[in-house]
C-alpha cells in the first residue's frame, strides 16, 4: 500500500448489505477494492492513535482486510447479535493489539496488558475512539455528497463558513456575495448535510 493517503472524505461510506453479499465472493475484486477504499482510513487512523508507526498501521490495515476476507463468508448480519460496525471494530482491535505486542518484543512499545480488567478498560477506550472516528468519517462523507450536489459557489460559501470558520461578512466580501444570500446558503446547505447524514446512517449496518 502506498504511503500517500487520499482524502478520507472522498472514500468513506458505510457498508451496505449488498456490498457484504458481494464480498463473499473472493474473486469479486471490484467489491474488495470498494471495501478497502471505504474502510482503510478509519482502520489506519485508529492504528496510528494507538501508537503504531506509519508502516505498522499500514500493515494493520492490510491484515484487517485479509481477516475480513477470510471471515466474511461466515458473517451473517443479525441486529440482535451485533452490527457489522462492531464486528469490524473487533477485527481491527485484535490486529492493533498484535502489532503493539510485536513492537513491544522489539523494545518499541509498552506491552498490552493481559489482565481481564485492563483488557475490558482498553476495549472500552478503543470503542469510544472507534465511534468518534466513525462519526468523523460519516460527517466527511455527508459533506462530500453535498459538495457533489451543490452549486460550486454555494459550497465554497458553506465551506468557508462551516468548515474554515470564516465570519459571514468576510465570506460575503471575499466572494462578492450578498450577506443575506450568505446566510441563506448556509441554512440551505446545513439542511442538505443533515439529510445526507440521516441517509448514510440508514445505509450503514
Amino acid at each position: 500500500m502506498e504511503s500517500e493517503a487520499p482524502d478520507p472524505s472522498q472514500s468513506f461510506l458505510p457498508t451496505r448489505q449488498s456490498l457484504l453479499s458481494r464480498l463473499r465472493d473472493w474473486e469479486n475484486h471490484d467489491s474488495w477494492r470498494q471495501f478497502f477504499d471505504t474502510y482503510w482510513r478509519l482502520i489506519y487512523d485508529l492504528a496510528r492513535q494507538s501508537g503504531l508507526s506509519e508502516a505498522a498501521a499500514q500493515d494493520v490495515v492490510q491484515e484487517t482486510v485479509l481477516a475480513a476476507a477470510r471471515q466474511l463468508p461466515e458473517f451473517r448480519y443479525d441486529p440482535k447479535r451485533g452490527s457489522f460496525k462492531a464486528w469490524l471494530r473487533l477485527l481491527t482491535r485484535r490486529r492493533i493489539v498484535d502489532a503493539l505486542r510485536q513492537q513491544y518484543r522489539h523494545g518499541q512499545h509498552q506491552e498490552p496488558s493481559d489482565s481481564p480488567k485492563d483488557d475490558t478498560d482498553a476495549e472500552h477506550v478503543f470503542e469510544v475512539k472507534w465511534d468518534a472516528e466513525w462519526q468523523s468519517h460519516l460527517a466527511s462523507a455527508a459533506l462530500d455528497r453535498v459538495k457533489k450536489r451543490a452549486n460550486p459557489l454555494h459550497f465554497q460559501v458553506f465551506d468557508l463558513l462551516a468548515v474554515q470558520g470564516w465570519a459571514p461578512s468576510d465570506v460575503a466580501k471575499t466572494l462578492k456575495v450578498n450577506l443575506a444570500q450568505v446566510y441563506l446558503i448556509r441554512s440551505r446547505l446545513r439542511r442538505m448535510v443533515r439529510e445526507e447524514l440521516e441517509t448514510l446512517e440508514k445505509e450503514g449496518i
